[in-house]
């Protein structure tokens, strides 16, 4: 698709922009243009990379005086390729990467195009934390607007619950912050209603103390894990909300704790995150550490290291869903090991299941995330490099949900999915909600020119 860009306008938007205006013939065009699901390959017109909230201003106002399709981009992580564009215009918020804390109120004030490696390594020094994704690579505002579902949350509650308050650049052109005082209806809103509503420019976030994390990475022969997962499941039934984590089938990596004959073979592990010493933690774990694991990994360390060692490599065409699970009894549980051998081996793809409740469960009631209340999330996540095997993976994720879907609540988080349609996104607020949001929708961007995302139309 080829636009056709004023040269004029061009000028205007060049003049006191602080970034840089990147056009398809500049140096470090392409590599600005990829994402983390290389299946998606889009040619923007224009890519501006932004400096700060005015570049962000003049970007939106540029996109919608010449009415081009706007992207906003901060990690870039999401599956279905939101943050870009064909031909269009993408905001690119990398550049606004800054974290300040304030360690005596215990808050972080995140700009719109930082990572969670920005935030978790400037919270760490103070031993302060909030919950972030489970990879460092992640972007805090796409993950946060989206609802936020990490590592800490069974502890901390998701990201959302932890927003105090945020900036937004809105289709108008104007510049809103949001907050239970200021724009409360808005700021509801911006608690899983996504990028519908603006570019993010700002989030300020209540922190927590945690001064260090356990990982205890577990691993089994396949043949083993419906046993090990039952105990598992039974385990986190009445787990202290300290325990995070998931089982989940993987390919085992070539690491001096996987046992040679799992190298590179589908091997059944479990992910015991715990907030606090490793004493504690083996205290607590002790039921999963008598069931016989054939490699271990367990290690004390900072919440920002753990946050980056289990990063996903970039570069791997990506096909993602989810269901939530209102039970887990033993039919699904089989259900779950049997469709493990679907999955597309060797490669970085999971077969995922997460457990919820703690504080996740107990947040607040009202917010438009409808799937809080499940106590379990299955999580197909496919990566692979061959297209050839495209198929392949989407056939083993939507074989994963039709078998699940008897315990299925109905309801999803829409940052672990890519387009399922209209309903699954009416399923991801709720539909209550949905109609709500659809009224701020048409308060803030009544002509939807933010609808790369999980889209809500205006009313």
């Amino acid at each position: 698709m080829t636009t056709h860009i004023d040269n004029a306008a061009l000028q205007e938007l060049r003049q006191g922009f602080s970034g840089e205006i990147l056009l398809p013939e500049a140096a470090g065009y392409d590599e600005a243009r990829k994402l983390f699901n290389a299946m998606i390959d889009r040619r923007p017109a224009i890519i501006a990379q932004c400096d700060d909230v005015e570049d962000v201003l003049a970007a939106v106002t540029y996109g919608r005086r010449l009415e081009l399709e706007i992207a906003v981009r901060g990690g870039g992580h999401g599956v279905a390729g939101k943050a870009l564009t064909e031909g269009g215009l993408v905001i690119d918020l990398r550049r606004m990467n800054g974290v300040s804390v304030d360690p005596d109120a215990r808050t972080a004030t995140v700009a719109g195009g930082a990572t969670m490696s920005h935030l978790d390594r400037a919270t760490q020094p103070h031993d302060l934390a909030t919950t972030g994704g489970r990879v460092s690579t992640t972007g805090v505002g796409g993950f946060t607007l989206g609802g936020g579902d990490g590592w800490l949350a069974r502890k901390f509650g998701l990201a959302c619950d932890n927003l105090l308050a945020a900036e937004l650049v809105t289709a108008d052109g104007s510049i809103v912050h949001a907050s239970e005082r200021e724009n409360p209806e808005l700021f509801w809103a911006l608690h899983g209603g996504g990028g519908n509503f603006g570019v993010a420019t700002s989030l300020t976030f209540r922190l927590h103390e945690l001064k260090q994390v356990t990982a205890l990475l577990l691993l089994w022969s396949p043949e083993r894990a419906p046993e090990v997962l039952r105990v598992y499941r039974d385990f986190l039934e009445t787990a202290p909300d300290e325990v995070g984590g998931g089982a989940l089938y993987i390919t085992a990596p070539p690491e001096a704790f996987v046992p040679e004959h799992l190298i590179d073979k589908l091997t059944f592990a479990m992910l015991v995150v715990y907030a606090g010493p490793e004493a504690e933690a083996r205290e607590v774990a002790a039921p999963l550490l008598a069931l016989g694991h054939e490699g271990e990994m367990i290690d004390e360390m900072p919440y920002a290291d753990l946050q980056c060692m289990l990063d996903d490599p970039p570069g791997y065409r990506n096909y993602w869903s989810a269901e939530y699970l209102t039970s887990f009894p033993d039919e699904a549980l089989a259900l779950f090991c049997e469709r493990a051998g679907d999955m597309i081996v060797p490669s970085p793809s999971q077969h995922v299941l997460f457990p919820q409740g703690g504080a996740v469960a107990r947040g607040p009631a009202d917010l438009p995330i409808s799937w809080r209340h499940a106590p379990w999330v299955v999580h197909p996540f496919g990566l692979w490099d061959d297209p050839a095997d495209d198929e392949r993976g989407r056939q083993w994720t939507h074989r994963l949900r039709q078998d699940l879907r008897p315990w299925a609540s109905g309801n999803v988080y829409l940052n672990f999915i890519g387009d399922e349609g209209k309903e699954r996104i009416i399923a991801g607020y709720g539909r209550e909600n949905y109609q709500r949001l659809a009224r701020i929708k048409a308060q803030y961007d009544p002509q939807n020119l933010f609808h790369l995302n999980q889209n809500i139309a205006p009313a």
